[in-house]
């Protein structure tokens, strides 16, 4: 992702995502639930995540996923632009739209299986 209007770009090509206010800011939603947002780091977005997940990107691709304090205990996540992890980080996008779908909106999309 080269910026946040990049990443919220790609964000909003996922089925039913409209982008309203959340923290003050125009982000990715569906459903009311926020997939993620510009967040609070320069050259970084914040990505919701499974706290599990977390752990995994950290050790596995530092470069591109890490945190400040203020997200430590949160299942959100940064992103760094401007990484060569574009394809992963378009699938924890997916993951994101899909963990706060609803089972119809999932099947409609062809998604029925997380990604």
């Amino acid at each position: 992702m080269r910026d946040w209007e990049d990443a919220a770009a790609y964000a909003s090509t996922l089925p039913e995502i409209v982008m309203e206010s959340w923290w003050g800011t125009l982000c990715p939603k569906i459903n009311g639930k926020g997939l993620m947002s510009p967040g609070r780091e320069k050259d970084s977005f914040a990505l919701m995540v499974t706290h599990t997940e977390k752990q995994i990107l950290f050790e596995t691709d530092p470069d591109t996923f890490w945190q400040t304090d203020h997200y430590a205990n949160y299942p959100m996540l940064l992103v760094r632009y401007g990484t060569s992890s574009r394809e992963r980080i378009e699938l924890y996008i997916q993951r994101a739209w899909w963990d706060r779908a609803k089972k119809p909106q999932r099947v409609a999309a062809g998604m029925a299986e997380r990604p």
